[in-house]
């Protein structure tokens, strides 16, 4: 048994976490600030028996201070999430992840706790990585308005300028981040090496990909396009998706985020492994709600990353975790929940 602490404990993945812990009879302690953009203005959390929750911020030295004491290990989830598209939004992601994460190692330096797991994302990686027919291996090159516009939405070879072949995306593959939220995410991993170099202690760097499942938050950035078909179909319209529906991605059931999530903490990227489309999620969510089928648009939004997908091949190796969630079943689990947050 662990005495852990759970940054952003409060949130949707947080919180499936927690139950995972206490299931394997871990001492659960939470810190979160319960950020109105988050958990809406007025959250009144309460944290399961058995859970010390701390209300504060990863950003106070004071209160990481007292979170700490005692605890052995630390997973932390605590972060602004979305895309930071403007510019604008820099400053807010820079102060609240990077700050934020540089804070909490410093005080687990200050006192003693030397094991981390992070939250990180699998936008570090950008398009990622795609196979050229002539060029082999090549990092896509970045879409035009121009081709996106007339409906070509494949990235091209940087090189050629050929149509490129999908790839599952591995740990090796370099950091491409292309948004506010994902250069965040690369800030707080290259962070925390630094501690972990410097104090001895030991970092699991876990690179989420598109999480789903009950206790998804409606109105969040994170909450993503599945909430966003949800909330078409339960008012009867058809989910509309964006380009030709063709883009993939690797949805991952929250339960086996969390398990992972645990199991890297106590073992001291995580995707199912198996590429879906944006597509196929729209039609699976209106089936499970006998909803009108989807409206493939051809809109789309510049910057967007077009596939992106997991090799979670070294977690399965060390930790001997898979995902035991399936797709489907995952799908009809998030159309028939009662309500999208646990908050």
């Amino acid at each position: 048994m662990v005495r852990i602490l759970v940054t952003g404990g409060a949130g949707f993945i947080g919180q499936h976490v927690i139950r995972g812990l206490q299931s394997r009879q871990h001492t659960v302690r939470v810190l979160d600030s319960l950020r109105p953009d988050v958990h809406g203005p007025d959250s009144r959390w309460q944290p399961p028996a058995g859970v010390d929750f701390h209300r504060g911020d990863v950003r106070d030295p004071a209160a990481v201070d007292a979170a700490l004491s005692g605890m052995e290990a630390v997973i932390h989830l605590a972060a602004k999430v979305g895309l930071g598209v403007d510019v604008g939004d820099l400053p807010d992601y820079a102060g609240s992840n990077d700050v934020g994460v540089a804070e909490l190692l410093a005080g687990m330096a200050r006192t003693g706790v030397g094991r981390l797991t992070l939250a990180s994302s699998m936008v570090v990686y950008g398009e990622g990585e795609a196979l050229c027919s002539e060029h082999g291996s090549v990092r896509p090159a970045p879409r035009l308005e121009a081709a996106l516009a007339s409906g070509d939405f494949e990235p091209p070879c940087p090189i050629c300028g050929r149509r490129l072949a999908t790839k599952l995306v591995g740990e090796e593959t370099p950091f491409d981040p292309r948004n506010a939220y994902a250069t965040s995410k690369v800030a707080q991993e290259f962070y925390a090496a630094n501690w972990a170099r410097v104090t001895g202690g030991s970092v699991a760097a876990m690179r989420y990909h598109n999480v789903y499942g009950p206790g998804m938050p409606k109105d969040t950035p994170y909450a993503g396009v599945a909430a966003i078909f949800l909330s078409a179909l339960r008012r009867g319209a058809a989910p509309t998706v964006f380009e030709d529906g063709g883009q993939r991605r690797d949805f991952i059931h929250v339960r086996d985020i969390a398990a992972a999530t645990i199991a890297a903490c106590e073992g001291h990227t995580v995707g199912s492994g198996t590429p879906r489309t944006v597509g196929q999620m729209a039609a699976a969510l209106a089936s499970s709600l006998n909803g009108p089928t989807p409206i493939i648009t051809g809109r789309y939004r510049l910057g967007d990353v077009r596939h992106i997908t997991a090799d979670s091949s070294r977690l399965a190796a060390e930790l001997g975790w898979q995902p035991a969630v399936g797709f489907n079943d995952g799908m009809i689990e998030l159309a028939k929940a009662t309500s999208y947050s646990m908050n």
